[in-house]
């Protein structure tokens, strides 16, 4: 994809300050009027309002110095509060910051908690512009609790907006939306109009987000027509702007530059430096596909010089990878390349000590920049640099969080943070690459799309995708690329695999013929035509010898076991397939294996059909699974075990002994949104229970599993849809990354439902050739054949994939 119409997308800035008591007020009933001091700030708003705005803060830090000289803390507090305000409107922002720090420290001296719930606000507004998300949600989350202790209903709607728009550039669109409507229907309930414009400015960039853009535009103008009759006019030029993206990403460049102008009118009238970058910045997007580089790569340097000079390393990002995209286009590829890798360090640099889920979003919001900046890498000859990006782009939380846990044991707290900030600005080079694929013995199979370049969207990466690119590292460290051109597909790549997933997900279409099974599946030999042939060349002769896939996005969801070759052959019979989210995440779990080596754990835990816990409102006992309890008595048999069965395989009980198996075998019903606690989705139904009047209901959940500190070698959960999860940048966000991020080195899981028989069969004879060949993968490869021997549909045996360490 292009990179973003960030016209709108650096324009999230609604509800940026609270206005308040001393806010660039013409009237202030805190100062005395007759003190020198007091003129000074009326004569100081008079100035700013005539937009002499050095000379106002001038006057005002010297009714400052007088105020302070008095000992007038209440002068005080107005002063600081105006210069903070004002500060952040000029763009200024690390000023303001000083000037609320000052202000808050004051206000919680003094007791004030209405001007320690504005300092708070302002202050978490002005953290989140210059990108520290981190502070500024603990400051608006601390100004949230003084608010509703003041019962202050208008500023409680304040800082549900500012939430917002920090959930929105982590990319967090639905929670950001949540605030907004919060937010929106108390400015409705107490008259607040300027509330009603920011918000409904909001609303539209949501709705943009979700490419509704013909409602985003109805919300832009919406609040542009009750900005311009409130007189408004902050607003009214970042609607103007919106308004011109809305029709920019929709093709519509005459019109986009017409509001674009209008935009920069405004901008410049106010000397409002984010309004004026984000004009600019939209014109030089516009006159790209206009294709007047040379003014358009003006556009782009002038954009970035203002974002610059307001210190606001999101936006500077932004415009840089404008600009880079503009060289690109221009064929200039030396320098877009230049503009994209330092548009990348500063979005790292943004995503420092996040949360694990917020890390994923955001990232998120960037993968456009890398994906551009492989097609530079591609277009200049340079493959295996854009191999680099193409690592660098994926499953970058997951390895942290990973890194972190292995780091753990030894690191303090301090260290560990350290350690997360200094992995964040890291990137998995060729000489790791080719290091990891010795380390393994495998031929590695890394898949990237390519999105269309001429695509102008906003938020996270869309558009069609009109190339797929390959690269193959082998086990020597020799790297090949290959290139695939997805717009000569008769039906687009997204669509086949949402076909076969129709297929695969109906257990009622299930075919016995081997021959009526290639017919059916026409999908799977689809898809090996694109993923499969343009490499075959590159793949081991040797069938025990790994081909570990690397997939992205909705690539995930592919059975690669099951492609049918031309000559009607499945994958699996002539390789030995696995799968992982990231190169980097298998150097991860093979240093995960090793720590477990270490520990030497022996217990084996088995679990077949436990009492099933209810769902649903009113609550309905899952089904019964009696083919899962005579999977587990055969596994425990193999193992010279017992398993749990009934009312013994409680949550409770299964949690504890997880912390002390070697081998995990969960045998029951796998959840995937059906029921959801925490933010990510997954869950695994064991027995309820009820201990000391604490009732606990079954469901064990993805995100309590993240948590837990785990050393087992494996965990095979052999239940429905336990590999799927939400798709992210990230990888599969589910069951599979939260047993790996809590200790498990390898994950078998499965992609869809899977009938009872057949995975009964495959299991037990996964488990009888992994006691012979400790080799995961090679076991798991022959009991899909044994099992394909006998129940030839893909849907019956393809679909348990192996993530992690194979030995």
């Amino acid at each position: 994809m292009s990179s973003k119409s960030y016209a709108i997308a650096i324009l999230s800035t609604i509800c940026l300050f609270t206005v308040s008591s001393a806010s660039l007020a013409a009237d202030n009933s805190l100062i005395e009027k007759r003190s020198p001091a007091a003129e000074l700030v009326q004569i100081g708003l008079q100035q700013f309002r005539a937009k002499q705005f050095d000379i106002g803060i001038a006057s005002w830090q010297k009714a400052l110095q007088l105020y302070q000289q008095q000992k007038d803390s209440k002068g005080e507090m107005t002063v600081l509060e105006t210069l903070a305000e004002a500060s952040q409107r000029l763009g200024k922002y690390q000023q303001a910051i000083a000037y609320s720090q000052q202000l808050l420290d004051l206000a919680q001296r003094l007791n004030d908690r209405k001007i320690e719930a504005i300092a708070l606000g302002n202050l978490g507004n002005n953290y989140r512009v210059i990108g520290n998300y981190e502070k500024a949600l603990e400051l608006h989350n601390q100004g949230l609790t003084v608010r509703q202790e003041l019962s202050d209903r208008q500023g409680e709607a304040q800082v549900f907006a500012s939430l917002g728009n920090i959930y929105f550039d982590l990319g967090n669109y639905n929670k950001a939306d949540i605030l907004y409507r919060q937010s929106l229907k108390i400015a409705k309930s107490v008259g607040n109009n300027n509330g009603v414009v920011l918000l409904l400015n909001s609303l539209g960039l949501i709705a943009a987000a979700k490419e509704e853009y013909k409602e985003a535009i109805e919300y832009y103008k919406q609040s542009l027509a009750i900005a311009q009759k409130i007189g408004f006019r902050e607003a009214e030029g970042e609607e103007l702007n919106n308004i011109g993206s809305g029709y920019h990403v929709q093709r519509q460049y005459k019109e986009a530059i017409t509001y674009y102008e209008r935009a920069l009118m405004v901008a410049k009238e106010l000397k409002n430096p984010r309004i004026e970058g984000a004009a600019i910045g939209g014109l030089g997007l516009a006159y790209v596909f206009l294709e007047e580089y040379d003014k358009a790569l003006a556009y782009q340097e002038q954009s970035w010089l203002l974002a610059k000079r307001i210190g606001d390393r999101r936006l500077e990002a932004m415009t840089l990878s404008n600009w880079g995209y503009t060289l690109w286009r221009a064929r200039k590829y030396p320098e877009a390349e230049q503009k994209f890798r330092t548009a990348l360090s500063l979005l790292e640099s943004l995503r420092s000590n996040l949360s694990d889920n917020d890390k994923i979003s955001i990232f998120d919001t960037q993968l456009h920049a890398f994906n551009q900046l492989q097609q530079i890498m591609v277009a200049q000859g340079k493959s295996e640099e854009a191999l680099e990006i193409a690592e660098s782009g994926r499953a970058r939380a997951f390895a942290e969080l990973l890194s972190r846990r292995l780091s753990s044991s030894t690191s303090s707290k301090a260290e560990q943070k350290s350690d997360s900030s200094v992995a964040s600005l890291s990137s998995v080079n060729i000489a790791d690459i080719r290091r990891i694929a010795q380390q393994q013995n495998a031929v590695l199979v890394e898949y990237s799309l390519v999105t269309d370049p001429n695509f102008i969207g906003q938020g996270k990466l869309k558009g069609e995708y009109i190339k797929l690119y390959i690269w193959v590292v082998q086990p020597t460290g020799a790297i090949a690329f290959r290139e695939v051109d997805l717009t000569k597909l008769n039906n687009p790549i997204v669509d086949l695999v949402s076909d076969l997933r129709g297929l695969l997900n109906d257990a009622n279409s299930v075919e016995q013929n081997p021959q009526n099974v290639i017919e059916k599946y026409a999908e799977l030999k689809q898809l090996h035509t694109i993923l499969i042939q343009p490499i075959q060349d590159l793949l081991p002769s040797d069938v025990n010898t790994r081909v570990i896939f690397l997939p992205q996005s909705m690539l995930f969801l592919v059975p690669f076991a099951a492609l049918i070759d031309p000559q009607n052959k499945f994958l699996i019979e002539r390789y030995t397939v696995q799968i992982a989210p990231a190169i980097q995440v298998l150097d991860l779990t093979h240093q995960m294996r090793q720590r477990s080596l270490k520990v030497n754990l022996q217990e084996i835990l088995v679990v077949g059909n436990p009492t099933m816990p209810s769902l649903g409102n009113p609550p309905t006992q899952l089904p019964s699974l009696p083919g899962a309890a005579k999977e587990a008595k055969a596994i425990a048999i193999l193992f010279n075990t017992t398993f749990l069965t009934g009312n013994q395989a409680t949550k409770v009980e299964i949690v504890e002994k997880m912390k002390r198996a070697r081998f995990v075998h969960l045998a029951t019903h796998g959840l995937l949104e059906e029921y959801r606690k925490g933010d990510i989705p997954g869950a695994i139904a064991l027995a309820p229970s009820q201990t000391s009047g604490q009732i606990d209901d079954g469901f064990l959940t993805a995100s309590e599993i993240i948590d837990m500190q785990l050393n087992a070698e494996m965990v095979v959960l052999s239940a429905c849809k336990t590999g799927q999860g939400l798709l992210t940048g990230d990888g599969v966000i589910g069951l599979s990354r939260s047993l790996i991020s809590a200790g498990v080195s390898s994950v078998v899981v499965s992609l869809w439902s899977v009938p009872d028989d057949p995975t009964a069969m495959l299991m037990t004879t996964f488990y009888k050739k992994f006691q012979t060949n400790p080799n995961k993968a090679q076991a798991l490869r022959q009991a899909m054949l044994a099992t394909k021997a006998k129940y030839p549909d893909p849907l019956n045996w393809a679909a348990f994939t192996l993530i992690g360490e194979s030995q």
